[in-house]
């Protein structure tokens, strides 16, 4: 049996034996080191290095690899991403969305307002690329005669859901967004909504006060529902649409109902839609906060229409690819092997 020996400057000494005959081959360390490999015949395995993503090199060299405990995989440090790769990573990776923009603001005696625009599907990360998330805010709610004003969008890489449209004033049209908002007891026209983000608003009419009532906001699921000339009674807003990206089935993007004086006010469409008020001086109901749902239709005599909810954007990703470099405070949850990553502000998540 013969010997090699390697000098190392500081570590010691690293010897490989090598046997006489085919058998077992061993490499060796230091025992203050630690032991690098084991090979015993066909059934060895080489060791490599195992620890947390927090426990990764902080000068980390191209072609490094080592197995990550926190993803359960193996991974390879690529300098020209520059990130770490699982080995079974082309260096990209798949990650499901929502995004909901923030609904409309309503008015008095103002039709309901259209929730913000709905999308969801799946998008191709690049691994070490950083992406911006916008979430969009509701729309102001008015008591004069002014429509209520429209919902911001929300944003993730290069997908856009557009704010919902406010619910119109007793004699404006209702505004075009994502979902339109609901016209008043004039008659106006009605908002349209975005083709595959949502609906058009309810027509309201009926003229004069003791009569008349307004439109309710679309919703994502459905268009908002007309002024009912027979019992006077305005709108509900328009059914939002539910999702199960979190684990559980939540509805977002409800359209607001409709305002009113003599007859009944409109409901809130599901997914956080507001609810209209009725009689004098009564305020709309604002549509829930990170749910996209269009403010509810202020009273006569001075009601304020209700504001929109604010919109979010939810991203679920397998958590061996979850890369935990974020901004803006996401709220973290699991669902099975995935991770979610919530939005209610604007922020960043690196792939």
């Amino acid at each position: 049996m013969s010997s090699l020996i390697l000098a190392g400057d500081t570590s010691g000494t690293l010897t490989l034996t090598v046997p006489a005959t085919a058998g077992t081959n061993t490499i060796t360390l230091p025992a203050s080191t630690g032991t690098l490999s084991t090979q015993t015949s066909s059934t060895g395995a080489l060791l490599i290095p195992v620890g947390t993503t927090g426990q990764r090199p902080g000068s980390p060299v191209n072609g490094q690899i080592r197995f990550n405990s926190t993803t359960g995989s193996p991974e390879y440090y690529k300098s020209s991403i520059p990130a770490w790769v699982p080995f079974s990573s082309d260096g990209t990776y798949s990650a499901s969305y929502l995004v909901v923009a923030g609904g409309g603001g309503s008015a008095e005696l103002g039709g309901g307002s259209g929730a913000g625009g709905l999308l969801t599907g799946t998008s191709t990360l690049s691994i070490g690329t950083t992406y911006t998330i916008t979430v969009g805010s509701g729309g102001a709610g008015r008591n004069d005669a002014v429509a209520g004003a429209n919902g911001t969008n929300s944003v993730f890489n290069s997908i856009t859901a557009i704010g919902g449209g406010g619910g119109s004033s007793y004699t404006t049209a209702g505004g075009s967004g994502g979902s339109g908002g609901g016209s008043g007891r004039t008659g106006g026209a009605v908002g349209t909504g975005t083709s595959g983000q949502g609906n058009a608003g309810g027509l309201g009419g009926g003229g004069a006060v003791s009569t008349g009532g307004s439109g309710g906001g679309g919703g994502a699921g459905a268009v908002g529902v007309a002024w009912n000339g027979g019992t006077f009674a305005s709108g509900n807003g328009g059914a939002g649409t539910a999702s199960s990206i979190t684990g559980s089935s939540v509805t977002y993007a409800g359209g607001g109902g409709g305002g009113a004086y003599a007859g009944a006010a409109g409901s809130g469409g599901s997914g956080g839609g507001g609810a209209g008020a009725g009689g004098l001086g009564n305020n709309g109901t604002s549509g829930t906060a990170n749910t996209g749902g269009g403010g509810g239709g202020g009273s006569g005599g001075g009601g304020l229409g209700g504001s929109g909810g604010s919109g979010v954007v939810i991203l679920s990703v397998s958590t061996s690819n979850y890369s935990g470099t974020t901004t803006g405070s996401p709220t973290l949850t699991t669902s099975g092997s995935n991770t979610i990553i919530t939005f209610t502000a604007s922020g960043t998540y690196t792939a």
